[in-house]
């Protein structure tokens, strides 16, 4: 296989970027993630990859639950703030102001536009990142007319 095609062409798939963040009593992860999409409608259910070894895969598996902040178009720099590990203080992460998701306690990053809450029902385990599949459990929207935030846009690439 051509190595150099195959990322090129495996960059073309189209992401969006989130925020998923765990927590498990006062342990709090958060990362910023594109490998996410809807995978049922009845149940409603979406399915995640999250990379192994990080802090918020151990989370994940711990509590079985997480929950998926939307970044909007104009939250780039949101977004970079949760490529680093997560900084908890004064009850914001990675200074950003937060609240407990109703269902799973997940921190949901209120300046975000919509979030949902979710609980794995099954997973796949292979390679660096595990596919988690999860049905969602609660959802907001805070800013209904927002634009989500898409990796193209944003000259980063995580893929191929």
């Amino acid at each position: 296989m051509d190595v150099e095609a195959k990322k090129r062409a495996l960059r073309m798939i189209t992401y969006g970027l989130y925020v998923v963040t765990a927590a498990d009593g006062d342990e709090v992860a958060a990362g910023t993630v594109n490998w996410l999409s809807q995978a049922s409608f009845d149940p409603p259910l979406v399915m995640v990859g999250i990379k192994v070894g990080s802090r918020l895969h151990a989370l994940i598996e711990r509590t079985g639950a997480f929950a998926v902040n939307v970044l909007a178009a104009d939250q780039k720099a949101i977004a970079q703030d949760f490529f680093r590990t997560t900084k908890v203080e004064d009850g914001r992460l990675s200074g950003h102001p937060v609240e407990p998701g109703p269902a799973t306690g997940a921190p949901l990053l209120v300046e975000l536009p919509a979030w949902w809450e979710a609980r794995v029902v099954d997973k796949v385990a292979r390679g660096d990142h595990t596919v988690y599949v999860a049905e969602v459990v609660e959802a907001g929207v805070r800013r209904p007319d927002a634009q989500p935030l898409v990796m193209w846009d944003t000259g980063w690439y995580y893929g191929g």
